[in-house]
């Protein structure tokens, strides 16, 4: 797998009801670790047992000292995550009782990381057969230049997919909709499809989705699970009946989940049982990849379930 996307340093503090100005709350955890759409989904495929290359960008600063030595001791290839000026993103996640999470987030390195066109080169794709682009607008230099990248992954032979993230400039289709006629597969979740395609039935984005060109598509549908579509097959499958402890990541997990059991042979029905599992086992944990278990041991918890252990 050749993944593109955003690398973070994260603070998770929790739970918080809400922030009380003016005063001290206690709180159970404060924990210190890594993030970013492109990173997290990484961490998870190597965990999975699935070769990973990273392209993307730190600081060069102690943060991003730290962040790429935990994706690399995890099995990810960092060689191409460049060290920039600015500082490395940072995120302050709060999180409260329930799981859900409120972001604080400084960018960093994330705003000139891909400032020029990007040209994706044989030593870039070398044994990979599989190209991810995590969260196109959490990069926003690459925006413009995302569509070629793209192209570039699909000339070298390369299978692609885009897990598109929050667009907090509220571009959307203007980013994305070039990018779709190169998309084998597009994992979005309930409130960006909505934000994409105007249609609060998820079914519905997923027809607008495809119409522009992505081949299949994933809706992430939080404690509901998911749903798939693609021209021959639509389907939801439910989620595991977990506590949710911090929901940080789990769109991450959920997708590195699925690219990982395709990777491996997996239909697409099995794959979205397998990362729904996934899932499951990132939210039980504070911080977005502290739950993810090795290949097997996911398997093994997997079929627990499903026997009802």
């Amino acid at each position: 797998m050749l993944c593109c996307g955003n690398l973070v340093r994260d603070v998770l503090v929790g739970p918080v009801q809400e922030p009380q100005w003016g005063r001290t709350v206690w709180v159970e955890s404060i924990v210190d670790t890594f993030g970013g759409n492109g990173a997290n989904t990484s961490y998870v495929l190597a965990r999975l047992g699935i070769p990973v290359r990273l392209l993307g960008a730190v600081g060069d600063d102690r943060a991003g000292d730290e962040v790429v030595s935990t994706l690399t001791e995890a099995g990810v290839d960092t060689q191409y995550v460049a060290r920039l000026r600015l500082p490395t993103p940072s995120t302050v996640a709060l999180v409260n009782p329930n799981g859900a999470r409120a972001f604080l987030h400084r960018p960093g390195a994330s705003r000139e990381a891909f400032r020029e066109p990007f040209d994706l080169a044989a030593h870039h794709t070398a044994g990979c057969t599989w190209f991810h682009l995590a969260n196109v607008f959490g990069l926003p230099a690459l925006r413009p230049h995302a569509a070629s990248l793209l192209k570039q992954a699909h000339d070298a032979g390369l299978a692609i997919s885009i897990d598109t993230g929050w667009d907090s400039r509220g571009e959307w289709m203007a980013t994305l909709s070039p990018c779709l006629p190169y998309v084998d597969l597009l994992f979005v979740n309930e409130d960006e499809a909505r934000e994409l395609t105007g249609a609060a039935d998820p079914d519905e984005a997923a027809r607008i989705l495809m119409q522009q060109g992505a081949r299949a598509v994933v809706v992430k549908l939080g404690s509901a699970g998911c749903a798939f579509f693609n021209a021959d097959d639509h389907f939801r499958s439910p989620a595991f009946p977990v506590q949710a402890v911090d929901t940080t990541g789990a769109g991450d997990c959920f997708t590195g989940g699925f690219l990982a059991a395709l990777q491996r042979g997996y239909h697409h029905r099995e794959a979205v049982r397998f990362a729904n599992a996934v899932g499951a086992l990132s939210v039980q944990k504070m911080g977005g990849t502290t739950g993810i278990l090795s290949f097997g041991e996911t398997l093994d918890w997997y079929r627990r379930c499903q026997a009802g252990l």
